[in-house]
């Protein structure tokens, strides 16, 4: 049971005070800070705090005893490798569109680049790890996302509601074929155009965006989106494909489950995200760096609907949020200043990352040794400690996420 010092991300579209201002530092930064890094990736792996102040990288804790910090059964299938990372992303433009391989993909796509010498830092390199990389965001602010294929019928009633002569054959490549296979080609279409019919393509669309929103029709808010990504990111054929995905709003505690090949970017706001220790993004748009056509073709998956928005499932003063990915699980923990201040235990036996992002959470061990978490800290625990129990601390609001293993053996309960 020790804190853990963490690395942050400083990529072009985050914010200079929201990471600032939950670390407690100076604000606003003197750059944008995009992602904060709670785990043991190798590109920015945490620290493990001592009682003497010194830091040991969580990496090297692993690898000195991966049985006692990961436990057997995580050992068994992942090794010495701690199988989710932990993020707080904070949002003030649009990151790229993107997708994530399965885990055929990824082995296959690195081992594929690796025979080719690829470096892997290169910016050509999509995948830098052969793993899969699910994903799962949870909402601290009004999160606002566009993620997975919309159902192409209401997708027809989308474009014809803002068709220009540019546009109109390709409503109607969709309107013929209302299903996965019609997504694929029209997003096969547009992501392959040449620039100039990009160019030609573009100026109309967002024209009869201005209209659509000024008459408040029926898609205002994705005409919006279109006009917002228009902006930022002119000449791009990403604002054509944002024509086809659900735009969501998810409300502080609201999260989405993002599998493989799931087509998404996040446009705005604060978030916790819970992923497998990975870093494969196949890009599609909205960004000046690589984008691969092909492998991202290979990897998007056409399925659609409306995604999926979840609270997890109640516990007391906690909510699980259960995916399908076996190498994670998120919990929230709440105590609001007006309610019973239950405690909850968190079984042993697994590893766990704990963050706390509002108000301050006392941490006790049944073998009597205690921690304290402030906003903004976090904490390691590993598989060989005993039971914890978490309570919160002064009169406020307290606010606590913690990630471990996606199996039955996560064990939480309330007391």
């Amino acid at each position: 049971m020790q804190l853990l010092n963490n690395r942050v991300r400083p990529y072009a579209w985050g914010s200079r005070t929201t990471i600032a201002e939950l670390l407690g530092r100076e604000v606003p930064a003197p750059h944008p800070e995009a992602e904060l890094w709670l785990g043991a990736h190798p590109g920015d792996p945490s620290a493990v705090v001592d009682a003497d102040g010194a830091r040991r990288s969580l990496i090297d804790v692993l690898a000195a005893d991966a049985t006692g910090q990961l436990g057997p059964a995580v050992v068994a299938r992942w090794g010495d490798r701690l199988p989710f990372l932990l993020k707080v992303l904070a949002a003030d433009e649009p990151l790229s569109l993107q997708a994530h391989p399965s885990a055929r993909q990824a082995a296959e796509g690195y081992a594929r680049e690796e025979r080719a010498g690829i470096a892997r830092e290169a910016a050509n390199r999509n995948y830098p790890d052969p793993t899969a990389k699910p994903e799962l965001v949870c909402a601290l602010t009004e999160f606002h996302a566009l993620a997975g294929f919309r159902d192409p019928d209401r997708t027809v009633e989308l474009l014809r509601a803002v068709q220009t002569p540019a546009l109109s054959g390709h409503v109607d490549l969709l309107a013929a074929e209302p299903d996965g296979e019609g997504l694929r080609a029209l997003f096969t279409t547009w992501i392959t155009l040449p620039q100039p019919a990009i160019d030609a393509l573009l100026p109309d669309l967002l024209d009869s965006c201005v209209t659509h929103v000024k008459e408040h029709g029926g898609f205002e808010l994705e005409c919006r989106t279109i006009l917002e990504l228009g902006e930022r990111y002119p000449g791009d054929c990403g604002v054509l494909a944002a024509l086809l995905l659900n735009r969501l709003v998810l409300a502080p505690g609201e999260a989405i489950f993002l599998p493989a090949g799931n087509l998404h970017t996040y446009l705005h706001g604060t978030a916790v995200e819970v992923l497998a220790n990975s870093d494969n993004v196949l890009r599609g748009g909205l960004t000046p760096k690589h984008v691969d056509v092909p492998e991202l073709l290979r990897v998007l998956d056409f399925r659609y609907g409306d995604m999926l928005v979840t609270t997890g499932e109640p516990a007391g003063p906690r909510r699980v949020y259960r995916t399908a990915a076996p190498e994670f699980e998120l919990s929230r923990i709440e105590w609001a200043a007006d309610e019973p201040r239950a405690e909850v235990k968190l079984e042993g036996g697994v590893p766990r990352i704990l963050v706390c992002v509002d108000g301050g959470v006392r941490a006790a061990a049944v073998d009597g040794r205690e921690l304290t978490l402030r906003r903004g800290q976090s904490m390691w625990l590993p598989a060989a400690d005993p039971d914890v129990v978490l309570a919160p601390v002064g009169e406020g609001r307290s606010r606590l996420f913690a990630a471990t293993v996606g199996s039955e053996t996560a064990g939480v309960s309330s007391l």
